[in-house]
């Protein structure tokens, strides 16, 4: 019976797809590139706006806008510094972004760098030395880790990195590595709080994240209005980023990196969304348990091939190394750093490293929230190794393969965007490796979406579910009007530019951070309290360990 709605539900899309692609061809009279020139004129004249005017909200500069720095770049010798289009470069410190920055850095010193001081109990507990079988769940350790791992580690390392070099210069490399560190400590605190204040139903179903510490945890601080008001902010920016971040982007970058390697694809990125859409729709239909059968293999296999090559060609150039680290430290504290000096370029790499480990803005704790475990701070310190691998780990061979390949250099990487920079770094040292990588970059897009459609479907139940049961009397429908639209976003994702795409997902993920953030520092003291009696229990051996 699952099945056969699985196959109902992927054949009625695929109909509703062919039959809008085919729509597409008789206005554009069946000119593959007419389709796509149309496709994302259309796509592109309705977002470009809407993401503009959001930009000026949600990236808004209030350092600049009250004179505190002078937002013009001016080189060594005080002249103002012309980019390519005849425009004075600016600096930027938008709103949300020094709003992340400051939540991490407070968590760390709140939490008594938890980061540091827990992270051999956290390799423990995702060994499952501390798994107790009979705890309520759906999910092990592991599986919740790969799975918010799978949310995380994607492209986000592939084309995020190359776009902060591009902008940033390898010094963008090193506040990366900064931000990573800072964001394990955020992490924490809200993995821990998703899993304390989640919802266990009837039927075995655990629903957990933001959405419910927002409402559960302020209202028992008599802070309930608050609390629903940022819960449901949260919950329509989680919808907004699931669409954008997880899906979209995830297309985009793909089908250009498909398209770069097989010319005969141009055009065809409608039919490439479309059978990236049955494919994540197949695994989605499952739940929680059957996206986290397919990451906790998945996951291991794409991290470890792509950090291997990754390591072989920074072995490969060995002696480079010194040269290397000297201009990644130059260009984190020089104030001729390509884009807006030592401010500039710091903000791009915690920006870059916000949108790839996703530290502080909640979505890993609605994984997070299906573990298995009756202690919510165990599963907190698990989530601190996830800023460690994708970023600290992951995106930095990325950053440092681009660098030490000369793809930092802007003639080198002329004409180039995002993943097929990476690309063309990798393949400057093996010409094979393009290939493995665009079917690396698919499987990392894949684990992403599906991780993402899940946190998406969360953020979509907690707003319509009951009202979409109670005027149709279907308990599951809402599962099913959100996954359609979700995956007719992905072939709009790999339809259209990615400029519109990048800006709509950066300003829907990073903005998930001001109402969490909030919820955050209102529930610090608790986290805190918690975690100084977990600790004290482990040390004593009252939480014991199963094997």
């Amino acid at each position: 019976m699952k099945l056969n709605k699985t196959l109902s539900f992927i054949l009625l899309f695929l109909v509703f797809s062919i039959s809008l692609n085919a729509q597409s061809q008789i206005k554009n009279e069946g000119s593959s590139e007419q389709i796509k020139v149309s496709f994302s004129e259309k796509i592109n004249s309705v977002f470009e706006p809407v993401v503009k005017k959001m930009g000026e909200i949600l990236f808004w500069d209030p350092f600049s806008a009250f004179g505190i720095y002078d937002p013009v770049v001016y080189d060594k010798n005080g002249q103002v510094i012309i980019d390519a289009n005849g425009k004075p470069v600016e600096k930027h410190i938008p709103i949300i972004v020094f709003w992340l920055i400051m939540g991490a850095i407070f968590f760390t010193l709140r939490m008594k760098f938890v980061n540091i001081r827990a992270f051999k109990h956290s390799v423990e507990l995702v060994q499952g030395k501390y798994d107790n079988p009979d705890d309520t769940g759906e999910i092990s350790h592991f599986q919740a880790l790969a799975t918010a791992l799978s949310g995380t580690v994607g492209l986000g390392n592939i084309a995020s990195v190359a776009i902060a070099i591009t902008i940033g210069g390898p010094g963008a490399t090193f506040w990366m590595i900064v931000a990573g560190l800072f964001g394990m400590s955020a992490k924490f605190v809200e993995v821990t709080l998703g899993v304390k204040y989640r919802e266990i139903f009837k039927n075995g179903e655990v629903a957990g994240g933001p959405m419910y510490y927002l409402s559960k945890g302020l209202k028992a601080r008599n802070l309930g209005v608050l609390g629903a008001v940022l819960a449901f902010i949260y919950s329509i920016l989680l919808i907004g980023a699931s669409i954008g971040g997880g899906n979209m982007f995830q297309a985009n970058q793909s089908f250009l990196q498909f398209e770069m390697m097989f010319p005969a694809l141009h055009g065809q990125g409608a039919w490439f969304g479309l059978g990236m859409a049955i494919l994540v729709g197949i695994v989605v239909i499952g739940g929680i348990k059957s996206i986290a059968k397919v990451t906790e293999r998945l996951v291991p296999f794409m991290a470890a091939l792509y950090i291997i090559v990754a390591v072989l060609i920074i072995s490969i150039n060995f002696k480079e190394l010194p040269h290397m680290f000297v201009l990644i430290f130059n260009g984190a504290f020089s104030p001729e750093a390509i884009k807006g000096g030592i401010v500039g370029v710091l903000v791009v790499g915690f920006k870059r490293a916000a949108f790839s480990n996703e530290a502080g803005i909640g979505s890993a704790s609605i994984a997070h929230s299906a573990v298995k475990t009756e202690e919510p701070i165990s599963e907190g310190i698990v989530a601190l190794l996830e800023p460690l691998i994708d970023t600290v780990i992951i995106c930095t061979l990325t950053a440092l393969v681009i660098v030490i390949t000369g793809y930092h250099d802007p003639v080198n990487a002329a004409g180039l965007d995002g993943a097929q920079l990476t690309s063309n770094a990798f393949g400057s040292v093996f010409s094979w490796f393009p290939y493995l990588l665009a079917v690396a970059i698919m499987l990392f897009a894949f684990s992403t979406m599906i991780s993402w459609s899940y946190y998406g479907l969360k953020g979509f139940d907690f707003l319509l579910k009951e009202p979409i049961k109670k005027l149709t009397g279907k308990s599951n429908l809402s599962k099913y009007i959100f996954f359609s639209i979700f995956l007719l976003f992905t072939i709009v994702g790999a339809a259209s530019s990615m400029g519109s795409v990048i800006d709509f997902s950066d300003m829907m993920i990073l903005s998930m951070g001001f109402p969490n953030i909030i919820g955050l520092l209102i529930m610090t003291p608790e986290v805190a309290k918690d975690l100084k009696s977990y600790l004290q229990k482990v040390k004593s051996g009252e939480i014991k360990k199963y094997r």
